[in-house]
């Protein structure tokens, strides 16, 4: 069994910053990349970051703003979230191509998700 749980997200002011993290957990053999999607009402779920050894890649609009990494000892992610928005409100969910013990391959995992309300 694999899971990913986020943690981190909430209320913040326009200009503020908020930490996210995801943790996996279970019987893993190994994660490649990993990532940060979000979703609002009525929206498309959209690609935030992802990373994947030392390549990062970001959306667009958040670019300068939001920083990826990982702890790979702990088979976690973080999304760093500076400088925050009122467009930013959403809710963010974290992606892992994880390769389970016992499986020769890689399967997509997603997290529960976690609130981001930014406020004008």
């Amino acid at each position: 069994q694999v899971q990913l749980v986020e943690s981190g997200g909430g209320l913040v002011q326009a200009g503020g910053s908020l930490r996210l993290s995801c943790v996996a957990s279970g019987s893993i053999f190994s994660i490649n990349l990993m990532g940060w999607y979000r979703q609002a009402p009525g929206k498309q779920r959209d690609l935030v970051a992802v990373i994947s050894g030392a390549t990062t890649r970001y959306a667009d609009s958040v670019k300068g703003r939001f920083t990826i990494s990982r702890d790979n000892a702990k088979n976690t992610v973080y999304l760093q979230m500076n400088s925050l928005k009122p467009e930013d409100t959403s809710v963010y969910y974290c992606n892992a191509d994880v390769r389970p013990a016992g499986d020769r391959s890689y399967h997509a995992y997603w997290g529960q998700g976690t609130q981001v309300t930014v406020s004008s």
